[in-house]
C-alpha cells in the first residue's frame, strides 16, 4: 500500500521503555510561562523548552533510544545518519556517551555551529549537497563503507519512541491541556506526540506548524498522502526534509491540522521570544508561535502545549543582523 509503514510502529510500552533506557543521559527540560504572549494571543501557553536539553535539542531522546537500545554487537560498527544538525549532534553525542563510532553526512550549507557541535561530540562528518536526493545517496555510500546501524533522523520507531518522552513530560508537567504544537519538517517530534497524546490524552488537539517556504508536510496533510519536495528554501534548516512513512501513519491519524507561517512571520516570532523571554531559539523552534500569532482564532481561551524544539544558533549569522 502507498505510503505504508516500512517498519513496525511504536506503541505506548516502547515510549515507557525508552524513557527508562534515556533517562540517565537527558534533561527533564522546563516549562516556561509568559504573561506577554498570554495576553497577545488570548491563550494560556506553556513552553516546552528542549533547547534547554542535552546537546540542545529534543533529538538527543530518541538518539539515545536508538543507541542505548543497540546489543553490544549491533554497537561495534557504530551508528550512521544523515541530518541538517540536530540529529546529527544528538546522535554524536549519545554515540560518544556509549564509546562508539557515529558517520554523519550533512549538507554543506548546514549551520557551522551544528557542524562544530558533532564534531565536538566525536562525530565524522561527510558533506552533501542541500538536497533530500544528495543526502541519501551520498549516505548510501558511507553506510555501505561502515557497516553502521542506520539511525533515521526521524523514520525510525526507535527515534519516535524517544521523541514522544518529551510530551509525556509535559503531560506530567501541565495539567488541563487543549491542544500541543510543535513544528514539523520529516515528523518525528509531531509522531511522537501523537504517539503520547493518543494514548494519555486524546482530547488534546495536535497542531504541527511549517513554514510557507517549505510546506509538503501542509499540502500532504490536504492531499492525504506524501508529497515530498528535494531541496525547500527556508531560514528553518531544520524543518526542509519531507515525511516518509512511519511519521506519515501517525501524522495522518492524529494531527488536527498543521498551519504555516512566513519567513517574515518566523524571524519575528524567534526576535520577540528571545526579547520577552530571554531564551534562545532556533528559526525552526519559532515556527509554532508564528502560527499561533498568525493564527488566534484557533487558540484563543486554550491551554496550549508549545514544544521549543531547540537552541542551535549560529550566533554570527542571526536572521536579523
Amino acid at each position: 500500500m502507498k505510503d505504508a509503514p516500512t517498519t513496525p510502529i511504536p506503541t505506548f510500552d516502547d515510549v515507557v521503555a525508552a524513557h527508562e533506557r534515556i533517562a540517565p543521559y537527558i534533561h527533564r527540560t522546563p516549562v516556561l510561562t509568559s504573561s506577554y504572549f498570554n495576553e497577545l494571543t488570548g491563550a494560556e501557553l506553556f513552553f516546552k523548552c528542549e533547547n534547554f536539553q542535552k546537546a540542545g535539542a529534543f533529538k538527543v531522546r530518541g538518539a539515545c533510544n536508538a543507541v542505548f537500545g543497540l546489543s553490544d554487537e549491533q554497537a561495534e560498527k557504530g551508528v550512521a545518519t544523515h541530518s541538517s544538525g540536530n540529529h546529527a549532534l544528538s546522535l554524536s553525542y549519545a554515540a560518544g556517551r556509549r564509546g562508539i563510532p557515529c558517520h554523519v553526512v550533512m549538507p554543506r550549507t548546514a549551520p557551522e555551529a551544528k557542524k562544530a557541535a558533532v564534531r565536538g561530540y566525536g562525530g565524522e562528518i561527510t558533506e552533501c549537497e542541500p538536497s533530500t536526493t544528495s543526502r541519501e545517496a551520498v549516505f548510501a555510500e558511507v553506510h555501505a563503507r561502515t557497516g553502521a546501524d542506520f539511525v533515521h533522523p526521524y523514520n525510525d520507531p526507535r527515534v519516535i519512541a524517544g521523541q514522544a518522552t518529551c510530551s509525556r513530560e509535559l503531560l506530567d508537567q501541565v495539567e488541563g491541556l487543549d491542544a500541543v504544537i510543535a513544528p514539523i519538517g520529516g515528523g518525528g517530534m509531531v509522531s511522537g506526540c501523537c504517539l503520547t497524546l493518543s494514548t494519555l490524552a486524546p482530547d488534546i488537539e495536535i497542531y504541527a506548524a511549517e513554514p510557507e517556504q517549505a510546506d509538503d508536510a501542509f499540502r500532504s496533510f490536504k492531499a492525504g498522502h506524501i508529497i515530498a519536495d528535494d531541496a525547500p528554501n527556508t531560514i528553518a534548516d531544520g524543518l526542509k526534509v519531507p515525511l516518509k512513512e512511519n511519521t506519515w501513519h501517525f501524522v495522518s491519524r492524529y494531527v488536527t491540522d498543521i498551519l504555516t507561517a512566513s519567513e517574515e512571520e518566523i524571524v519575528d516570532a524567534m526576535k520577540l521570544t528571545w526579547q520577552r523571554m530571554k531564551i534562545v531559539m532556533e528559526p525552526s523552534c519559532a515556527v509554532p508561535l508564528a502560527t499561533i500569532l498568525k493564527n488566534p482564532e484557533v487558540f484563543r481561551g486554550k491551554r496550549v502545549g508549545v514544544i521549543i524544539t531547540g537552541g542551535n544558533v549560529d550566533l554570527d549569522k542571526l536572521p536579523w543582523m
